[in-house]
């Protein structure tokens, strides 16, 4: 590990914003060479050392796969094969962050991630998938100090966050292994301070209070609006890691929206306002879009290959990659035309992508409810490829089952009937309840049974994606709805599962009262050849060969990018109770905690569990906070004011920053249902610390009086951080896995339900 140095420096905002001043004044005022001077902070300095120490020290150790690092190195496994896949609980950009250190250690993604504790084998850089995100929490500690002096805090308030983030436990483990919160977090507070640093820029009426010349316009430009789009850059990053980072994100956009509006009403800015609004929209709105956009056009040029996760996407997108369903639908024809022999897909992918499906299995006479049936052929939608998803779409008005020459296509309102390539069935529904949904009809493979139940298999061709009133079917591009002539049914997956007699497959009915173009009432052609067989032995031999033809395509970008985000924000997997999972209401008291890694054959191991003193104080001073900000309220309501107008606007400053991020960044998980961990409630965390400073520095100045009371509550604040310290050392080895605890050390420390679950469970 290199040396590192941080450099403080006012140079360049003051710098250009001197010049500016001097520029308006006239070239005469400017004084070449202009100085430049460099101030390095040692307080700083050597708290980012601490920082990198605790944090990167030993994080090789153990070299072994800790709690989340099986989810996200599977995904780290899959870029660097370049295998597509789809993560449904955040963006990529985190996921790259992480592969960008496992490409730099040389990892050549073959490991199997199967199971927490599994050891790594040689071609593991262990290091490698470490280092970026300990790299990230250690900075976290340069850019708090960084954020309670911008808020207007003495130096020695930034340096008690730093010492009480420094040996915060739950932050340390959290960023030594490969997991994105630590990453997250970095940004979230790049974001805030770069906001700080730019509205803390006042000065420049003093630029705009005259007409400015171009030269002004320009160092004010770089010297103010520099920090805005290091504010958006680190927006978008934090977004991009997970989407918790939208909280802050929203936080600052109201932050920006007050500044904004009270900039609005002064007036000696009124020729430049519109510049200003512009500006900010550009660096806080547009710049985090593209950049949003930009990681998934990295992501998906990256992952070009097919993948596990390709089912979950369209055909259209499933074509467009390398390999897999590209491979099989090579050649295809385009154009869906009479005679053509197809695989019906749905559009939906809940519960799971399916195919229309018929099989020599006819419906019983009678269900287990008593009701009864058609006794007709099963039509299903089956989540597997198989010879019985072929179809045949045949013209009702003509006898023929091939493509004729020249082919003739299948347009939007063109009625067809569908004939299962294997059984000679046509696709059929009626006035018979739907074995599970008995709202709906049932859908069969008409057998006429001669019982006085004629065949209605006429279905009216819906393009829901059409260009044009005529246009015609397309082969995967085109989603369909296959609309009943008789009845006006939509031929829909009910998401249902069969019973036994239905081989589990899933319900595929005909809905009379669907509204709108529901997913699961839209098809799409996914494999498809023109058929030259007319005799049924020769069609199945022809089902069973390959297609010939050559046509290709491919999605645009923007088109897979809708999509995959689409099927991010609404395709969810399931979720499961978890042993560790927690409750928001958990993580206040720290009623919870993480076993990360168990050594096999002795007590060392690591836990995610936070530095109780920390916690506690954290708690304290958010409480006070709130007491001190609405017995100012109320008493400046009646005219009372007991500190300045400036310490006032700190103040409501540093509790929009810091109470507003601890709130934006936990109230959120009572309304998610998902499952959650203690880790989710570290952004909160960090935000929660950064208001003990500032409790304690109003405290000291604005409330303790007297000398000896400071001096008293100089000696509280000592004994704390002397606890806080004494809390660290005593978690240490769960905090590091090292030294192994003997088992009376460990009988120590069961202060906690939870501790004594873990114990007794090894």
């Amino acid at each position: 590990m290199g040396l590192v140095f941080i450099l403080h420096s006012t140079l360049l905002a003051e710098q250009l914003m001197q010049l500016s001043s001097m520029l308006k004044c006239g070239m005469q005022c400017v004084k070449l060479p202009i100085s430049v001077r460099v101030e390095i902070n040692l307080l700083l300095l050597a708290v980012t050392v601490l920082a990198l120490v605790t944090r990167i020290y030993g994080i090789h150790f153990p070299r072994a796969v800790v709690f989340d690092e099986v989810y996200y190195g599977q995904f780290l496994s899959l870029y660097m094969k370049q295998v597509f896949f789809i993560d449904e609980s955040g963006p990529p950009f985190g996921h790259m962050v992480l592969a960008l250190g496992a490409y730099l250690g040389g990892f050549d993604g073959n490991f199997v991630w199967n199971r927490i504790g599994a050891e790594y084998t040689s071609n593991v850089p262990v290091w490698s998938f470490r280092v970026i995100p300990a790299l990230a929490g250690s900075f976290c500690i340069p850019l708090a100090y960084l954020l309670v002096v911008e808020l207007g805090y003495s130096h020695f308030s930034a340096l008690g966050a730093c010492v009480i983030l420094l040996i915060e436990n739950s932050l340390i483990v959290q960023s030594r292994f490969m997991l994105l919160e630590s990453v997250l977090i970095f940004f979230l507070l790049l974001a805030v301070l770069s906001y700080l640093h730019f509205h803390k820029a006042r000065n420049f009426k003093s630029a705009f209070s005259c007409q400015p010349s171009v030269t002004v316009m320009i160092f004010a430009l770089i010297s103010w609006w520099f920090w805005l789009m290091i504010c958006g850059v680190s927006c978008a990053c934090g977004i991009g890691v997970k989407y918790m980072g939208m909280f802050t994100y929203i936080l600052l956009l109201g932050l920006t929206a007050v500044h904004t509006w009270q900039l609005i009403g002064d007036r000696t800015l009124s020729h430049v306002i519109v510049v200003q609004v512009l500006v900010r929209f550009l660096a806080l709105v547009v710049l985090p879009v593209i950049m949003y956009i930009g990681f998934f056009y990295f992501h998906l040029t990256l992952l070009y290959r097919s993948g596990p996760h390709d089912q979950t996407m369209s055909s259209a997108f499933q074509a467009s990659l390398e390999g897999g369903l590209a491979r099989i639908t090579q050649g295809q024809p385009l154009d869906v035309a009479f005679g053509s022999q197809v695989t019906l897909r749905t559009v939906s992918s809940k519960p799971v992508p399916c195919w229309l499906h018929s099989h020599k299995v006819n419906y019983p006479i009678r269900y287990e409810n008593g009701r009864g049936s058609s006794h007709q052929q099963q039509v299903t939608c089956y989540p597997f490829k198989d010879v019985n998803n072929w179809w045949i779409i045949k013209d009702p008005g003509r006898h023929s089952l091939v493509v004729s020459s020249p082919p003739r296509p299948v347009r939007h309102g063109d009625i067809i009937q569908l004939l299962h390539g294997m059984t000679s069935r046509y696709l059929n529904t009626h006035d018979v309840a739907a074995p599970m949904s008995p709202h709906s009809q049932e859908v069969s493979g008409y057998i006429d049974f001669n019982v006085s139940m004629p065949a209605q298999n006429l279905w009216r061709v819906d393009i829901v994606n059409r260009e044009s009133d005529r246009e015609i079917w397309k082969t995967i591009l085109s989603e369909v709805q296959l609309v009943h002539v008789n009845t006006s049914a939509v031929l829909k997956l009910s998401g249902a599962s069969l019973p036994e007699w239905g081989f589990k497959q899933l319900e595929v009915v005909g809905d009379k009262i669907y509204k709108g173009y529901q997913q699961s009432g839209m098809w799409n052609v996914e494999e498809h050849r023109y058929g030259r067989s007319q005799e049924q032995k020769e069609r199945e031999l022809e089902l069973k060969s390959p297609t010939h033809s050559d046509i290709k395509r491919n999605l645009t970008f923007m088109a897979k990018f809708l999509e995959l985000q689409w099927k991010m924000l609404t395709v969810k997997n399931e979720e499961s109770e978890h042993k560790y999972s927690s409750s928001p209401l958990e993580w206040i008291t720290m009623d919870t905690n993480i076993a990360y890694w168990l050594h096999p054959s002795s007590n060392a191991q690591i836990q995610l569990i936070g530095n109780i003193v920390n916690w506690t104080i954290a708690n304290l001073a958010l409480v006070v906070y709130c007491l001190m900000f609405l017995t100012y309220l109320l008493r400046r309501r009646r005219k009372v004011e007991d500190i300045s107008q400036d310490s006032w606007e700190q103040l409501v400053l540093a509790g929009v920053v810091c109470f507003g991020g601890w709130a934006v960044n936990y109230l959120p998980f009572f309304l998610m249902e998902k499952t959650l961990f203690l880790y989710h409630y570290l952004p909160a965390l960090t935000f929660k610390i950064l208001q003990i400073p500032i409790v304690v520095e109003h405290l000291y100045i604005h409330v303790l009086k007297s000398p000896a009371q400071r001096k008293a509550f100089g000696g509280v604040i000592l004994a704390v951080l002397c606890s806080v310290y004494v809390s660290y050392h005593n978690l240490s080895p769960l905090t590091y896995g090292q030294p192994a605890l003997s088992s009376d050390e460990l009988a120590a420390l069961r202060w906690r339900e939870s501790w004594d679950i873990l114990l007794r469970k090894r």
